[in-house]
């Protein structure tokens, strides 16, 4: 294991100027790295004393700067636009990559690290996914996979495209039995129609005789 003293809050690790002891890989790959934390030291803890107060400041500017992104984003939907079979499964996958260019597309700048997607998403429908603004901060969006635009409306107002699918069958069959329960009606009128017709001739023809 190796101790280091947090820069900032680190999610289930600790918050700033918490000395914590990690597995090598994640401080090597990902810590130390990205300036989240130092070798614990007796001189990194001392440097990092020195400047708390500024670290703190700046901590609570970018706080500041995410939480009004957050408004901006927090609740969101964005659509993308997928081919998939009629059961639903992609023809590939959707990634954060995509779901960082769904929302540049709306001029909302957000790297794809921060779009927390646990696996591809290969399905089409309605997708929760977070956004890590910050350390303490986190805004959640929607993401709409469809297969165009108006079935993203579908999904929106809460139907799946199967259930929209089966809805419309059931309004072909109806039309189609209307429509021979129309044929059999006039098909019917017709047969009286020429009944009273030929009623009509015979009642002639035995008053003529």
């Amino acid at each position: 294991m190796v101790q280091l003293v947090l820069l900032e809050r680190v999610s289930k690790l600790g918050g700033m100027g918490d000395i914590v002891n990690v597995k090598p890989g994640y401080a090597r790959n990902y810590l130390l790295p990205l300036k989240k934390a130092l070798r614990a030291s007796e001189a990194n803890i001392k440097k990092f004393e020195s400047e708390r107060k500024n670290l703190e400041a700046q901590n609570l500017e970018t706080k500041k700067e995410a939480e009004t992104i957050k408004n901006k984003i927090d609740g969101s939907s964005f659509v993308i636009i997928r081919s998939a079979s009629d059961s639903g499964s992609l023809y590939g996958s959707v990634t954060n990559r995509d779901a960082e260019d769904a929302m540049k597309s709306k001029g909302l700048l957000v790297n794809k690290k921060q779009i927390v997607l646990v696996k591809p998403i290969k399905d089409l429908g309605l997708h929760q996914l977070a956004v890590n603004l910050h350390p303490e901060v986190t805004a959640n969006i929607e993401i709409n996979v469809a297969r165009s635009i108006e079935e993203a409306e579908i999904q929106k107002s809460g139907k799946t495209i199967q259930d929209a699918k089966l809805e419309a069958d059931a309004e072909a069959e109806f039309d189609i039995a209307e429509l021979f329960d129309d044929v059999g009606s006039a098909a019917r009128v017709t047969d009286e129609e020429d009944d009273t017709d030929e009623a009509s001739s015979n009642s002639t023809e035995e008053t003529s005789a």
